[in-house]
């Protein structure tokens, strides 16, 4: 299992470490009780097949900052998207907006290639 914490953005003075899990460890990670999933595809790749009780926030939308700004900041969010590219994008986003966030390393593409459920 492998577990990044190397990933640093500098934005200003503020510094985020942002969190990288492989599918097993993302697979614990949203099991507990105040994290909730965020698939940060669009609404037709949501539909072909997600993560059970994954919400579909496109990153790529117009609107997400308004509607993460909508999401309580005490709870920790678990993101992901088809590869990898997009989350890392949503939560960077994400956690200069306050938010504590994790992300999936390799998208729904590893977390189907571990033998992870998903939904449609």
């Amino acid at each position: 299992m492998t577990m990044c914490f190397n990933c640093q953005l500098h934005i200003g003075k503020i510094t985020l470490l942002m969190i990288n899990l492989d599918a097993a460890q993302f697979a614990a990670e949203i099991v507990k009780s105040n994290v909730a999933v965020i698939d940060v595809r669009t609404p037709e790749e949501f539909s072909q097949g997600h993560i059970p009780e994954a919400i579909n926030i496109d990153v790529m939308s117009e609107y997400f900052t308004a509607d993460i700004s909508t999401l309580d900041k005490n709870c920790n969010y678990a993101i992901y998207c088809r590869s990898g590219k997009r989350s890392v994008d949503a939560a960077t986003i994400m956690d200069e907006s306050g938010f504590e966030t994790t992300n999936l390393l390799g998208g729904i593409i590893s977390w189907v290639e571990s033998g992870q459920p998903v939904t449609s």
